[in-house]
């Protein structure tokens, strides 16, 4: 039988190198791929063997690079799993946001996700496999970081084209939209500010925010045959955010109604 391969992109970070361990439990092979080639070495290493846990230095932008990302995981097996996981926000304004601002999110948090998906789109036909793209809730909703959010909200709708074109070949296609993540990054903010999930915290209803084991969990079910008859969704990982913001809630239940 020809080995199962999911490919994990971003696979470097907390979320990347969550959703590998939590995908290694129903794939044979789990490519992990990311700019950062010695970080994502450094996470295969500590999720299992190296022949389970492979890495491929690549730059998602790059059509070349993402071409040779998809020939490395069709040596091992076929795909059966594509998580577009790699993304990252650089200006916090639209005051602050230049052209080439615009232009690297949009290439980044967008066009990459679509040159993944043609790379192995052949490969997914054969398996009739899965698209799990990572999102955001700043897809949804104006949260700050204009170019980002605008790419995410594109993400959205290429999700959705997928699911409605490739779902004759038995492809589905879905997305993750998390809230705030406690990742490294953030842990690098609450050092410079302890209150900051306590700040956080008061805007979301569950009263906490997201671990990248949450987004890993809702990446493996979409994945899974558990899910085999959704596709084209976006499914809010955001401790309630998106439903309404809890310390509004308080302020209003506080107000008198008119």
């Amino acid at each position: 039988m020809t080995p199962s391969i999911a490919i994990v992109t971003g696979a470097a970070g907390d979320i990347g190198r969550a959703i590998a361990r939590r995908l290694g439990g129903d794939h044979d092979v789990i490519l992990l791929a990311d700019i950062d080639g010695a970080g994502a070495e450094r996470a295969a290493r500590d999720l299992g063997p190296g022949d389970r846990f492979v890495t491929f230095a690549c730059d998602v932008t790059n059509e070349q690079s993402v071409a040779a990302m998809a020939e490395t995981a069709a040596a091992r097996g076929a795909v059966r799993t594509l998580v577009n996981n790699a993304g990252a926000a650089l200006a916090v304004s639209l005051h602050d946001t230049t052209p080439e601002i615009w232009r690297k999110d949009n290439a980044l948090n967008l066009e990459a996700a679509f040159l993944c998906f043609r790379a192995v789109e052949d490969m997914l036909k054969t398996t009739k496999g899965s698209v799990v793209n990572i999102a955001s809730v700043n897809a949804m909703n104006v949260f700050g970081h204009p170019a980002y959010s605008a790419a995410k909200a594109g993400l959205l709708h290429l999700t959705k084209l997928v699911a409605v074109e490739y779902g004759k070949y038995g492809i589905r296609s879905n997305a993750v939209a998390p809230g705030t993540v406690r990742t490294q990054a953030w842990e690098a903010r609450a050092a410079a500010n302890p209150n900051v999930f306590e700040e956080a915290r008061r805007w979301y209803p569950l009263q906490r925010v997201v671990d990248p084991d949450d987004v890993a969990n809702a990446v493996q079910f979409l994945s899974s045959p558990l899910a085999a008859a959704i596709t084209g969704i976006c499914l809010p990982v955001d401790c309630g955010l998106t439903a309404g913001q809890a310390e509004l809630a308080r302020t209003f239940s506080q107000s008198p109604h008119y």
